[in-house]
């Protein structure tokens, strides 16, 4: 009886510790919170679809490395599929838009993760949130602290990690995660909505 109740314990305390180093989705907002999140209260959000084709999904790919989506080395993620149809979320006050909010995942370390960013109409980053994310100690790229260095930001900017980002330590790769969504949605809405102006 002694050794049953020892093996049990012993076994409680392995699947307890097995649990500890198992990585959880969190989900930090919805969609419609984020959105309310990025836009002022008295906005109204319309959202466009874009399908990413021909010279335009060439150029885009070419701006972000050859591809939409950026899987790392080391990553435990599975890898994120390439998505060419694109949801712009305006924002419009008084009819006319004010901003963009795109929503993006990318593979993170341990599982995908997924940003919204918010542009102002003349292509600057507004505001960056993380929506959910699947992560061991990923968390840190969530806090505003973190998330408020890509403020001001444009496609001009160098937007790497090291340069005018600083990683956090441990969350390397999801760092990049973040950073590279970032710099994808501005490409995006600059092929797509600015030069088209």
């Amino acid at each position: 009886m002694v050794k049953k109740n020892v093996f049990c314990i012993l076994v409680s305390c392995i699947v307890l510790l097995g649990a500890a180093f198992v990585c959880y989705g969190f989900v930090l907002m919805t969609k419609e919170q984020a959105l309310k999140d990025v836009f002022p209260e008295n906005f109204q959000v319309k959202a466009e679809t874009v399908v990413l084709e021909g010279e335009t999904l060439d150029r885009i790919k070419k701006r972000l490395g050859g591809s939409l989506e950026f899987y790392q080395e080391g990553s435990e993620s599975a890898k994120v599929e390439e998505q060419t149809k694109i949801e712009f979320h305006f924002g419009l006050s008084g009819g006319e838009k004010k901003g963009v909010a795109i929503i993006d995942v990318q593979a993170g370390k341990w599982g995908p993760v997924e940003f919204i960013t918010g542009i102002d109409m003349q292509g600057q980053v507004r505001k960056v949130r993380v929506m959910s994310y699947e992560e061991q100690r990923g968390r840190p790229i969530a806090e505003t602290s973190f998330m408020n260095q890509y403020r001001n930001k444009t496609s001009a900017s160098v937007l790497e990690v090291g340069k005018d980002i600083s990683g956090i330590s441990g969350a390397t790769i999801s760092s990049r995660a973040a950073t590279f969504a970032v710099k994808k949605a501005l490409v995006v809405f600059e092929e797509v909505y600015l030069k088209k102006k």
